[in-house]
């Protein structure tokens, strides 16, 4: 531990040495010294022995021995340091505005969080903010900014722990033109929506991302998602997605997904890449090498992912999509139609659908369990199979799965059991693939005690670590670390930010590769990651001793294009359409 204060043994000893020392320069003083680490650079190097000084928000030193002496000192004795870890798809946009803290993510060393799959906080319309009050539950909160930037004030304003980005969703985007009905653009709508991606790049967004199962974004064609994705390349962004398909017509979903990125100029990126349903299985190899020939090519291509083999959604990915045409109030409106629910009854067996149906990839209803729902009178059932709520109500399953969603105003999930843990396997070692939880960051207590949530909010990051490299060894501990870190920061573009390096942003994590552990599981999901001690964000501690500090560093972070800070902007893309 290094000592704030040396004492002589006699004053004229003191004096004798300050004369001596008048004229050596002043010894380097910081706000922070992290000693005793084994350091990871975050850019896969091997991990040295040494220390980290901090200065402001910036790192200061990193090396063998830092030069100086500090205010505060961590004694990181048996520890890593590494920077902090990125998560490139959270659902933090309303659980930060109940609780700032995001415990389960800060637990876990992660210091930025990325929103906006599909959808985004902003920009919105008048008609978006109120549908986005209706659909509140547990979480309340007042709507009262319209732009993205507004909704990144809010939360600065309000204070979260750890820092927080978003993309533009391209279903936004959709729904602030068009509204939330399947209907094509015309070209002076396709331009304004373009223009409405320019606004959000300016505005701090990191490129556009799109959602292509949840309706309003699966009424978008090929064509309209190319023009969204050069504007957000004109704006030096990115085009993230879920695909259109992770079943049945995955390859087709991952070939459209690179057309996109070639035909806009636009690096893609792919959220939780991964595929479901057993016949499914035997695609992932395929598509790995389409993204791989992609790469060698010169297109710019990442994916990030999950390590659990279970996916979690509404129930109304069991539906088809035309149900939802208009919003939630229209579907729930046709599934009391006689009439139209039976047509929906004979889509959702169809074996063959046209669309995407969870439950058949997961194999039938035994491999479905409820787990939020929004009516009291649904409680008791969460944790239980599809199959099993069936047999209770003594109805078929596609009732039961409408009547769940009628009895819910269309605000219940589900857990789906699709994927392969080879998949995954095969997944993981891929040098382009960083992680993403696609979850919350919560506490275990308070009104999130009320919903049951996946695991991977949880332990995604740590299960990571814990299971796939110290256990399985499918990846070395340095190279874990540079996809949580400098991978996803260059994703982001984030320049200085993800690595261990002088002058970068000190948003750091101490952590114990040998302890450090997800807890969380698909039965008992409210339980806290382990095995991370200390947290920095902007070079303020957050996490000690493995407890939240009550501090709020966190900021929100801009893209390239922002115009916030008098620089940035960006040309508009218009294109012809057709």
């Amino acid at each position: 531990m290094k000592q704030h204060l040396k004492l002589g043994a006699a004053a004229i000893a003191l004096v004798s040495f300050a004369a001596c020392q008048a004229d050596a320069p002043a010894e380097q003083s910081y706000d922070l010294i992290i000693e005793n680490a084994l350091i990871y650079d975050g850019l896969g190097g091997e991990p040295y022995a040494g220390e980290v000084a901090v200065s402001g928000d910036r790192i200061a030193y990193a090396g063998a021995d830092a030069p100086g002496i500090a205010s505060e000192v961590i004694d990181a004795e048996g520890q890593a340091l590494a920077p902090g870890f990125i998560n490139l798809l959270s659902w933090s946009n309303e659980s930060l505005l109940y609780d700032g803290l995001g415990e389960s993510s800060l637990r876990q060393g992660v210091t930025l969080e990325v929103m906006g799959e599909g959808t985004s906080m902003g920009p919105l319309t008048e008609t978006m903010a109120q549908y986005l009050e209706a659909q509140q539950g547990s979480i309340q909160y007042d709507v009262s900014w319209r732009t993205l930037g507004g909704y990144f004030d809010v939360l600065e304003d309000q204070g979260i722990a750890f820092n927080v980005a978003s993309y533009v969703g391209a279903g936004s985007v959709r729904a602030y033109v068009l509204g939330f009905d399947d209907v094509d653009p015309s070209p002076e709508q396709m331009a304004e929506m373009q223009g409405v991606v320019q606004a959000a790049m300016e505005d701090g967004a990191m490129g556009v991302a799109s959602s292509l199962i949840y309706p309003p974004g699966a009424y978008a064609e090929t064509n309209e998602l190319i023009a969204l994705a050069s504007q957000a390349a004109a704006c030096g962004g990115i085009y993230a997605t879920h695909l259109r398909s992770e079943g049945d017509r995955f390859l087709e979903g991952v070939e459209e997904a690179l057309l996109i990125g070639r035909e806009s100029g636009a690096p893609v990126e792919f959220f939780h890449l991964k595929v479901g349903g057993t016949r499914n299985f035997d695609k992932m190899p395929v598509a790995l090498e389409m993204i791989e020939s992609a790469q060698a090519e010169g297109q710019a291509v990442t994916a990030d992912m999950y390590v659990y083999p279970a996916s979690g959604t509404t129930l109304t990915a069991m539906l088809p999509p035309w149900i939802q045409d208009g919003g939630v109030e229209a579907m729930l409106e046709r599934l009391n139609d006689p009439d139209m629910r039976a047509e929906v009854i004979a889509e959702m067996g169809n074996p063959e659908p046209e669309w995407e149906n969870l439950l058949l990839l997961a194999g039938g209803p035994e491999n479905v369990m409820l787990a939020v729902v929004a009516s009291e009178d649904s409680t008791d059932l969460v944790g239980m199979r599809i199959s099993e709520i069936a047999e209770l109500w003594d109805k078929s399953v596609e009732d039961t799965i409408i009547d769940l969603i009628v009895e819910n105003n269309g605000q219940a999930d589900a857990v789906y059991f699709t994927m392969s843990e080879e998949n995954l396997r095969q997944i993981v070692t891929r040098p382009y693939v960083s992680f993403a939880s696609d979850g919350l960051a919560m506490a275990p207590s308070g009104v999130f005690l009320e919903d049951w949530m996946h695991p991977r909010s949880y332990g995604n990051f740590a299960r990571a670590f814990a299971h796939y490299s110290r256990e399985e060894g499918l990846v070395s501990s340095e190279e874990m670390v540079r996809r949580m870190t400098s991978l996803p920061a260059s994703v982001l573009a984030l320049a200085d930010r993800g690595q261990i390096s002088e002058g970068y942003v000190a948003d750091l994590v101490v952590f114990d590769p040998e302890t450090i552990q997800d807890q969380s599981t698909f039965l008992d999901p409210h339980q806290l990651s382990t095995g991370v001690d200390t947290v920095l964000v902007n070079g303020v501690v957050a996490l000690s001793d493995g407890e939240p500090t009550g501090a709020l560093p966190g900021q929100a972070l801009r893209g390239r294009a922002y115009t916030g800070d008098g620089e940035g902007g960006c040309r508009s893309a218009h294109l012809d359409w057709e």
